[in-house]
């Protein structure tokens, strides 16, 4: 079941409230008055009596005899709900705080402090956890942010894109945001996003309706290699069982899926001596090429 936190707290705040205008809760959870009619068209569809009205006394209402019935939720549906807002709360913050108390206390449920979420390295400060802060607050308010990015190849560059959404991807964090200096949509890992910073430009795009895989494509290779029984602690903490075949010798053969880049080659060439690539074949070549290249720095 998927959960939209502003409509809930939208509900909880008219049957409080009784009305509000569409500027007053527009400002509350710092989006546009377009945004909140969604929200009521939205809330309207799924037989929530919301209503607005115009005038001097108008604004956006609920109908005195709603009540928000727990009992339409099972106790697993009431659970997932606590569940995914919980999840929320680690990496959005305070609103999800609220709300979460607010339906704990209708659920009579107390919550168990079940996830942790940490953005930052081993031994690190919260740099990152704040440059992820700045990049949510960006997307929420639909603010321009600009960055310095390091490519695969280490080359920098200096970007201004409309940031859309914050996307965790094969153990990594990703920026999915229109460039403005490429003029196209872009997937940016955060982990190479430097010195960013929120301009006070506003845009209106929206993510695209297809899927930000089909929309900003990843050349992919599926590698297969051979690694040595010697590592067997990182072939079991970086690929996923289906992905293991242990051989007869006791080494690993493992066949994975990623995208095609510098950083893959780095990855194969960390197992050093303790692995080899056997398919596909261009894939062996370079890395004989590297190896053949970084050998000439200790003749």
């Amino acid at each position: 079941m998927q959960v939209n936190n502003r409509l809930f707290e939208i509900i909880y705040i008219l049957i409080q409230k009784k009305k509000m205008t569409a500027k007053e809760l527009a400002e509350k959870f710092e989006v546009s008055t377009r945004t909140i009619y969604r929200d009521i068209e939205t809330l309207s569809s799924a037989n929530i009596p919301i209503y607005a009205s115009k005038g001097k006394e108008g604004g956006i209402g609920i109908l005195d005899e709603y009540i928000l019935n727990k009992t339409i939720l099972s106790e697993e549906e009431q659970n997932q709900i606590l569940f995914a807002l919980q999840g929320m709360k680690k990496v959005r913050g305070q609103d999800e705080k609220d709300i979460l108390e607010k339906l704990s206390t209708l659920f009579n449920k107390k919550v168990n402090d079940w996830i942790k979420i940490d953005f930052s390295y081993w031994g690190k400060d919260n740099e990152q956890e704040e440059q992820f802060d700045t990049i949510k607050s960006a997307i929420l308010n639909k603010q321009v942010i600009q960055f310095i990015y390091y490519n695969t190849k280490g080359e920098e560059s200096k970007r201004m894109v409309e940031p859309l959404q914050i996307w965790f991807k094969d153990k990594a964090w990703y920026l999915i945001s229109y460039c403005r200096n490429k003029q196209d949509y872009r997937i940016f890992k955060m982990a190479r996003v430097k010195e960013c910073k929120t301009l006070k430009e506003h845009f209106e795009r929206e993510l695209p309706k297809e899927e930000s895989e089909d929309k900003c494509p990843l050349k992919m290779i599926e590698l297969e290699l051979e690694i040595s029984k010697n590592m067997a602690y990182r072939v079991y903490d970086e690929f996923e069982s289906n992905q293991i075949t242990k051989k007869e010798d006791g080494n690993f053969r493992v066949k994975v899926e990623c995208p095609e880049n510098e950083w893959v080659y780095g990855y194969v060439l960390s197992f050093g001596e303790y692995a080899k690539v056997l398919n596909p074949s261009y894939a062996r070549n370079i890395i004989k090429d590297k190896l053949q290249k970084t050998l000439k720095n200790y003749l």
